[in-house]
């Protein structure tokens, strides 16, 4: 074979291939902001994609129009999280992914903070673990399969203001080695450790303003960065057991 020939086959076989999978994706907690955004992505590309929701939001609407598959689902507890599982497996019967976004900040006082702490545990950590281990035979029938934990920038050094939502996030953050190392090589096990993505309305100058200095390039990002990382990993057949960090150079900072 001539070597450029033989270059030509070398790199389309290195190609991912991301053409569609028949296998809906599952987003947990999509009715809003960033996996709302990633969902409308998906199913941009022709990708079915079933998705988690607590409250109905405008969000939970535009998906469904899309053609999305809508789920309730309550994980702040063990019952809801099973009852959900339940309600999943009548629904399909493979998976190409499951994305775990589905997030919980509550403030911790003396008056809540076990309550807090018990809710916030059961929806970064009860939740992915039972799904991860309930529906493990719905991704085997898919190849690839992936799983992504949406965990965040804060476990990287700890927060004395919101130490149960930095302890269970960074508890997500181990889930992610574990299951990496349990599911291979069939199933891939990563996340993404996001830092500030979106303001709200109503944060003031003055808090963006501070919170934009705390990263080296200073900006606002959107929901989009979130997106590119899931595509990459998605897409990329080598990387499993890793957590990507997108927060825009906090650490050098």
């Amino acid at each position: 074979m001539p070597a450029v020939a033989g270059i030509v086959l070398l790199l389309s076989q290195s190609e991912p291939d991301m053409t569609p999978c028949a296998a809906p994706i599952l987003i947990t907690g999509a009715g809003q902001r960033v996996g709302l955004h990633c969902a409308q992505r998906l199913l941009e590309e022709g990708q079915p994609v079933i998705f988690s929701y607590r409250s109905e939001r405008p969000g939970v609407q535009i998906l469904r129009d899309l053609g999305a598959t809508a789920v309730f689902a309550d994980f702040s507890s063990e019952a809801g999280i099973l009852a959900f599982i339940t309600e999943l497996k009548t629904l399909t019967d493979s998976l190409r992914a499951i994305v775990h976004n589905a997030s919980e900040w509550l403030a911790e006082t003396p008056d809540t903070d076990a309550q807090a702490f018990s809710r916030m545990f059961n929806v970064h950590m009860l939740a992915p673990y039972l799904i991860n281990l309930h529906c493990a035979e719905l991704l085997q029938r898919s190849t690839p399969a992936d799983i992504v934990h949406i965990s965040d920038d804060v476990t990287r050094k700890g927060s004395s203001r919101h130490i149960g939502y930095c302890a269970s996030k960074a508890g997500l953050d181990s889930l992610t080695l574990s299951f990496a190392a349990r599911y291979a090589p069939t199933i891939k096990v990563n996340g993404i450790a996001p830092a500030l993505l979106l303001f709200n309305p109503d944060d003031d100058a003055a808090y963006r303003a501070k919170a934009l200095a705390k990263s080296a390039l200073g900006i606002e990002p959107g929901s989009e960065v979130v997106y590119q990382s899931l595509r990459y990993l998605l897409d990329n057949p080598y990387v499993t057991g890793t957590t990507l960090t997108v927060n825009g150079g906090r650490h050098v900072k």
